[in-house]
């Protein structure tokens, strides 16, 4: 059979096109697979909140995920799916989003009559650490971080916009810094009142949810200060270390999006230290 450039063309189209599709298949079994074991070994539903940076299609173009209306949608119909006394065990990794939308799952897991477990494997940053502050345990790896949820207006921190105005004299503050600034007052205020009623439905003393509400929402910190577990747990947030191994091995079926050459290189095998020879001589 004789096969004209043209041809050979369209076959390559066509099996660029077949070999993402049925990869992405594969990648769904695997991780369908390891959320079962994980589902079994704790008796709970487990949801995954994971965003990284994802490939296009067969183009390689890659583009950034966060925390919007869908990830919402999608999240409060799994919790409405789950029965009222079974737990509910979620994996959070994002770098925050839409606070609606945190907003609104954080209710949700709040309303669920069973207990709720958050797992942080790597980090889970502004609207990630509000969802996290829904779940009667965080379970974070060693070396995962949670962050500030003081609200942004645009690029500029609402307190960064606050502290300016009271800086300034107000008749040298133009307009739109004062409409900011207004706009900013309500954002930290409703922020705050959203972490206290958070903390308060997980069963938290009113003082010590306002304590934690202004810590976290204050702007005291960079939007992206990194919150360690021993920082979060002096913070009397209910945080634990016993990250399952069923965790870890499902993140590495969330790839990053491929790049020409990897910017972490390792033989991922695990190595046993041999032990030293002795000395010469003894």
């Amino acid at each position: 059979m004789n096969f004209s450039l043209f041809d050979l063309f369209w076959i390559f189209i066509i099996i660029s096109t077949l070999i993402p599709a049925l990869q992405k298949r594969l990648l769904d079994a695997n991780r369908q697979r390891v959320m079962r074991q994980l589902e079994k070994k704790r008796n709970s539903r487990l949801i995954t909140l994971i965003h990284r940076q994802e490939v296009l299609s067969f183009l390689g173009i890659g583009f950034s995920r966060y925390i919007d209306i869908e990830d919402s949608e999608a999240l409060l119909r799994a919790i409405r799916l789950t029965p009222e006394d079974m737990p509910i065990d979620i994996i959070l990794h994002t770098p925050g989003g839409l606070v609606l939308a945190a907003e609104q799952i954080a209710h949700a897991l709040i309303r669920h009559q069973a207990p709720v477990t958050v797992f942080i494997p790597h980090y889970a940053m502004s609207g990630g650490t509000l969802i996290a502050l829904a779940a009667d345990e965080i379970v974070m790896d060693e070396n995962a971080v949670l962050g500030p949820v003081d609200p942004q207006l645009g690029r500029y921190p609402a307190s960064s916009i606050l502290t300016v105005t009271q800086i300034k004299d107000i008749n040298e503050t133009d307009d739109e810094t004062l409409i900011l600034a207004d706009m900013a007052k309500k954002a930290v205020s409703q922020v705050k009142r959203t972490v206290v009623e958070i903390l308060m439905g997980n069963g938290m003393e009113e003082e010590k949810a306002r304590e934690i509400a202004e810590t976290l929402s204050s702007g005291q910190w960079t939007h992206d200060y990194p919150i360690s577990a021993e920082e979060a747990e002096k913070l009397g947030l209910p945080i634990k270390l016993d990250m399952p191994d069923e965790v870890c091995q499902l993140m590495q079926l969330y790839r990053q999006a491929g790049q020409r050459r990897p910017s972490v290189q390792y033989i991922p095998v695990p190595y046993r230290r041999e032990e030293q020879p002795p000395p010469k001589g003894k």
